[in-house]
């Protein structure tokens, strides 16, 4: 594929509607403020773009009340920050996280000098907020209640737009042409280590912003898939299994691909055509109104009628949401009772284990009002293979 354009600022009618949708949140549980520190809520609500993330010092921060959005920012970012007009209003402070909790602090207290504000903060599951206990002890001190603002945060982030979705599409694009390419070159004895660079060049090279790190295992029954890439050369009958990590326009292409080493058995053409058909039946079966857990029995209906043995069950999810982050809320596991709405993007990826031989189809859709759509091209109909 040609080398993508960089990827586009966010159009100020969609972080109105992001503003106006987590408003309606913050209305419904009698938020009054919002206290951001995680890097991915930061983007989303100002698309703001800074390399000072790569830092912990002098940390930013995002507060969202019903009036007014404003970075806490430190002034080292006046420069970037000022250099074309924002949809925000800045606070400098000057210092470090000490003095970015305090600034906090005194925003919250200059807007509600009664101290009868709800704040909520990005603390709690799938969010990795920054910040410190100076922050919490702060308003807590100051008189405040303070409550965890993830579960309204992904209430809100949960529902993409069309415009998210296209950034979503794009990155899928960019690492499955990176993976076809660099299998297509790749040959017996390769090392873990070399084609995970390969992919990576390719990735970077086809227009991502980044390639994070990736899971790359070689394995014929030791199915280890959380060390990092090493030096093992592939041998025949060997299977590659990789997981994605690149983003392009802030979004990361979450995705499983596998190719064996060596030409397959008819067995494992049996059980790779199985697996690869059963898991874009269920995809195809999604649709709004149904809730996780319904989509969780579809697929043991389908697996048990494909007859094929108990699927991989070190965790208990089959799928899970995708956007900003590399796996976001809603799990789609066993019982879970929350409804599917439009607007959701779903990873399905049901794994099988069988024989030392690995089958994972990670198939990515867009859920809409009438149905779904994929995001990305569906595995191929036929095993890669690396000779």
């Amino acid at each position: 594929m040609l080398p993508v354009m960089p990827s586009p600022d966010v159009p100020v009618v969609e972080l109105t509607r992001r503003l106006a949708a987590v408003r309606r949140e913050m209305a419904a549980g009698d938020i009054d403020v919002l206290v951001l520190t995680d890097q991915k809520n930061v983007e989303y609500f100002t698309d703001y773009r800074t390399l000072s993330w790569g830092y912990h010092s002098r940390p930013l921060f995002v507060l969202i009340d019903h009036q007014d959005i404003r970075v806490i920012s430190n002034k080292v970012e006046t420069r970037n920050l000022e250099s074309r007009q924002r949809a925000f209003s800045i606070v400098y402070y000057a210092g470090y996280l000490a003095e970015g909790a305090r600034a906090i602090v005194d925003e919250v207290r200059a807007r509600d000098p009664g101290a009868s504000a709800t704040a909520a903060i990005d603390y709690g599951q799938d969010m990795s907020g920054r910040g410190s206990l100076e922050i919490v002890d702060g308003l807590r001190a100051r008189g405040h209640r303070l409550v965890s603002a993830t579960a309204l945060l992904w209430r809100t982030r949960m529902i993409k737009s069309p415009f998210e979705a296209e950034l979503k599409r794009i990155s899928f694009e960019i690492v499955n042409a990176a993976f076809d390419y660099a299998v297509s070159q790749a040959r017996l004895g390769i090392t873990e280590v070399e084609l995970c660079r390969q992919i990576q060049t390719r990735i970077i090279m086809n227009g991502a912003e980044r390639a994070d790190p990736i899971a790359m295992t070689f394995c014929r029954g030791e199915f280890n898939y959380g060390r990092p890439p090493g030096p093992h050369p592939l041998q025949a009958g060997q299977y590659v299994w990789t997981d994605f990590r690149s983003t392009y326009g802030g979004y990361p292409a979450d995705r499983n691909r596998i190719a064996r080493g060596g030409a397959p058995d008819n067995w494992e053409i049996e059980a790779y055509q199985r697996t690869r058909s059963l898991t874009a039946t269920l995809a195809n079966g999604v649709k709004a109104g149904m809730t996780c857990g319904d989509v969780f029995g579809a697929f043991e209906e389908l697996w048990d009628d494909a007859g094929l043995p108990p699927a991989y069950g070190m965790v208990s999810r089959i799928g899970h949401g995708g956007g900003l982050d590399v796996t976001e809320p809603p799990s789609i596991s066993k019982g879970n009772p929350e409804v599917i709405r439009p607007g959701m993007i779903l990873h399905l990826e049901p794994k099988l284990e069988i024989d030392g031989a690995v089958f994972q189809f990670e198939e990515v859709i867009f859920v809409g009002e009438q149905g779904i759509e994929f995001l990305s091209e569906l595995s191929p109909e036929q095993l890669p293979v690396i000779t």
